[in-house]
């Protein structure tokens, strides 16, 4: 029973994670010069956001019933130490699929591991997690520079909103990376993806450092 509602918490995820890349998608696919399309597009923007808090709220309450009586959690990334036999093993599996970069679309795919500067992890389940895994990495290198980027204007939206937070309660979804700094996890595939190219050009990594492994059902639409 312990795989199967690890599967169940999982796809509760992704199903949050492709309701947001469809509200994407029909708002990139909106004619904005078209007045009444734009009116007809923030009326469904609204209400779909609206509707989608709600669902997500419920979702998240299912799946923390689900693993208070069963004691299953959604299944973790498989990581190991650098220069371990386990951390080589990890690699060549990665190394057996096609790798993917920060430049790609990654609508409705699926996470299955990635590399960042040969620190590599596999078991992905969802890109919540991914960003989550990615931060983490980032933050344990330096600290210190993690949180100057976490109070720069880098850090933040166009629209004012902020990357990361020390108070979670700021955020839909929030993702505790270190020392009570805050992520949001409420994000799309491909809003984690710009998130992350930003975040290897600030913190002046090279995109060959970083790859990108997806599920075997990367294809599927």
């Amino acid at each position: 029973m312990e795989k199967r509602v690890q599967q169940i918490l999982a796809d509760i995820e992704r199903v949050q994670e492709n309701l947001l890349a469809l509200s994407d998608d029909i708002w990139l696919n909106i004619e904005h010069n078209d007045s009444q399309a734009l009116q007809k597009g923030v009326e469904f923007k609204l209400n779909f956001n609206q509707k989608l808090d709600s669902f997500n709220q419920n979702a998240s309450e299912i799946s923390q019933i689900i693993e208070q009586f069963t004691n299953v959690h959604i299944e973790v990334a498989d990581v190991a130490q650098k220069g371990t036999p386990e951390h080589d093993r990890i690699i060549q599996e990665l190394d057996t699929t096609q790798p993917y970069t920060v430049d790609e679309n990654f609508t409705y795919k699926r996470p299955y591991g990635f590399i960042l500067q040969g620190q590599a992890y596999k078991g992905i389940n969802t890109w919540r997690n991914l960003y989550e895994l990615f931060c983490k990495q980032l933050a344990a290198k330096d600290i210190k520079r993690f949180q100057e980027f976490v109070d720069s204007p880098d850090a933040k939206t166009v629209r004012g909103g902020v990357f990361f937070s020390r108070d979670k309660s700021s955020f839909r979804k929030a993702i505790e990376i270190n020392s009570g700094i805050c992520a949001e996890g409420n994000l799309s595939a491909n809003t984690i993806r710009d998130r992350i190219k930003l975040m290897l050009s600030a913190f002046e990594i090279e995109s060959r450092e970083f790859s990108l492994y997806l599920r075997e059902d990367r294809n599927a639409a």
